[in-house]
């Protein structure tokens, strides 16, 4: 199961610095000029699970896979990119493809580098985007009110798909983001964001981009940035690119060390990565086995089947059944034997709601 990320925020305002630390990568230029970024860096990201090495340890496997993310460093927006200023257009169609925007947020002072609004201002900057993100919507949404107005003279059902689109419309002009829209729940409606993808329906988790001295307390202008999340009620995570970079190539043991003189208990990686998890509803089960252990993302709420399709289709259409052991008594009687003898696997039949954590073997027929 893909999950893609998609950084963005104004220009030169550490996004590649963090895109080079969340990936562990020097891939994207980190430079002091507008623009740097043009076409969008990509790198898959293995998720942190220490729960993964735990397994290992007693399997002994091969190899370990883990569960990944797909980060998208995209170009610096300004005013008008939904009308092509900047580098525009191209960019807002990357973020439409994401399924996480991390909008990063500069919440420090440095007169060495440069602010494309020349001042240090957390609220207007994530405005600033959010209203390129409606604008982009608006513009979508036209096209597609169009379309529909011409069906609707012989359709019902586009009819009534235009009367939500032309209410949703009004609501954007007020430059109010799709996500608050009062009647997201309605049929048409989700057909409308499956189709257009809205860019101000997206979840977002703020990143607030401090100096050193402002990781391990909030300064005042992360306090702005928390209070505005907490009213739109998206995530915020503090992190300084400048240390997050500093970790790459260093061992967990080091890391740890580093992150402890901060006061801080996990890196931005693994908080970012935790928090897109959360919020779009995934969780993680295991295979466990002397070639392979790996990690397995699905949805919170899928059943047995669904995650047996996620190795491969054949699996989940001639699925039997699935063995199943807790991640807890894996590790508690030290691997798949001595949990088995101790009755703590589990045959599982196509209703079995697959928990976090889970270790599990398929049985299946095609």
């Amino acid at each position: 199961m893909g999950l893609s990320v998609g950084i963005v925020g104004l220009p030169n305002i550490g996004k590649s610095t963090t895109f080079n630390a969340l990936t562990k990568a020097q891939t994207a230029q980190a430079m002091n000029y507008a623009f740097c970024t043009i076409e969008p860096n990509k790198a898959v990201v293995p998720v942190p699970d220490e729960r993964l090495q735990k397994l290992a340890d007693i399997v002994k496997p091969e190899k370990i896979q883990s569960s990944t993310i797909e980060f998208v460093d995209i170009a610096g927006l300004v005013k008008g990119a939904s009308r092509g200023e900047g580098l525009g257009n191209q960019f807002l169609s990357n973020i439409r493809e994401v399924e996480v925007i991390l909008h990063m947020v500069r919440c420090f002072e440095d007169k060495n580098i440069a602010h494309v609004e020349h001042s240090i201002d957390p609220v207007r900057d994530i405005q600033i985007i959010q209203t390129e993100l409606i604008y982009a919507d608006i513009t979508q949404l036209e096209n597609k009110i169009g379309k529909l107005a011409k069906k609707s003279k012989a359709d019902k059902t586009a009819k009534a798909e235009l009367e939500v689109a032309n209410k949703l419309l009004a609501h954007l002009e007020e430059l109010r983001p799709v996500s608050s829209f009062e009647d997201k729940e309605l049929e048409q409606f989700v057909k409308l964001d499956k189709d257009l993808r809205f860019l101000s329906n997206k979840t977002v988790i703020y990143g607030a981009n401090v100096d050193e001295d402002s990781l391990g307390s909030d300064n005042q202008f992360v306090a702005k940035v928390k209070e505005l999340a907490k009213q739109s009620g998206d995530e915020t995570v503090v992190l300084c690119a400048k240390i997050e970079e500093e970790l790459i190539g260093l061992s967990d043991s080091e890391a740890r060390e580093f992150l402890d003189d901060f006061g801080v208990q996990h890196s931005g990686l693994e908080t970012i990565l935790q928090k897109s998890f959360d919020l779009l509803g995934l969780q993680s089960y295991f295979t466990a086995g002397v070639q392979e252990v790996r990690a397995w993302t699905i949805h919170q709420g899928d059943t047995a089947p669904k995650a047996a399709g996620v190795i491969h289709n054949d699996f989940e259409k001639g699925f039997i059944k699935a063995e199943v052991i807790s991640y807890d008594d894996f590790i508690a009687y030290k691997g798949e034997l001595k949990a088995k003898e101790a009755g703590r696997m589990k045959l599982e039949g196509k209703d079995y709601i697959v928990k976090d954590g889970d270790v599990m073997h398929f049985k299946f027929n095609v």
